[in-house]
């Protein structure tokens, strides 16, 4: 059996659905060191909206997971964020720092995007 090579910008999973069941797959798959954060969150997400009397904090949790994995799943655009961020973090000109924080915009607004669709 052979590997499949995938084209440079083709997603490594499909979208999934924005449900703690099928966004905990794709972090399985695409970030499995992220599992114990994801799970954390999901029961600190249940726990608010219990106390609240809310869904929001579960909305909001499968929001950030659908746009963590909508961006990790294209590896070049991870990589772009992660070093969009380093560099963000050690920036000292406020054009360089404002170039760079519009650029990481710009990514997360295509993540959300995705997740909206």
């Amino acid at each position: 059996m052979t590997e499949q090579h995938l084209p440079p910008d083709a997603p490594l999973i499909p979208m999934p659905a924005l449900t703690p069941a099928a966004l905990r797959s794709a972090v399985a798959q695409i970030a499995p060191a992220r599992l114990p954060e994801f799970g954390e969150h999901l029961d600190r997400a249940a726990e608010q909206a219990a106390a609240q009397s809310t869904i929001t904090p579960l909305h909001a949790f499968l929001q950030y997971w659908g746009e963590f994995v909508a961006v990790q799943r294209f590896p070049r655009r991870a990589a772009r964020l992660r070093e969009l961020e380093a560099a963000a973090d050690s920036a000292t000109d406020p054009d360089t720092l404002a170039r760079l924080v519009a650029e990481i915009q710009q990514i997360l607004a295509e993540a959300h995007r995705e997740v909206a669709a």
